[in-house]
């Protein structure tokens, strides 16, 4: 199991960029995806997470402004920034946490490579 993530890049304080995390391979179906982000000299933390059905959660400081979406059949998780801040600049990574195969197995905690966000004052 892989997982691509694109659509980062850089955005003025205010801006919006959107997120996609694909996961692709031997996938009969993903439980549970999410997006988490590290900052230089900082620890990754929480961004979202979102359930197959559709149940969310979000770090405190993205509250109101970043909405995480599945699509189901297409093993996609999204992440919609809006009013984007400089203290969101990172290193957001996709991570599936829960992933049953199609070869009688499941696989935990499958990561993405990374993608840089970056948002200028």
């Amino acid at each position: 199991v892989q997982l691509q993530a694109s659509g980062g890049g850089f955005v003025q304080a205010g801006g919006s960029l959107r997120l996609s995390c694909i996961a692709s391979g031997t996938i009969f179906r993903v439980n549970d995806m999410g997006w988490y982000r590290q900052a230089p000299g900082k620890q990754r933390e929480l961004v979202a997470s979102i359930t197959s059905g559709g149940i969310t959660k979000y770090g405190d400081s993205v509250k109101g402004r970043f909405t995480i979406s599945i699509d189901n059949p297409k093993n996609t998780a999204y992440l919609q920034m809006n009013s984007l801040k400089p203290e969101d600049t990172a290193v957001y990574y996709c991570n599936a946490e829960h992933v049953v195969t199609t070869l009688g197995y499941d696989e935990y905690n499958r990561w993405g490579q990374g993608t840089q966000v970056t948002v200028s004052s």
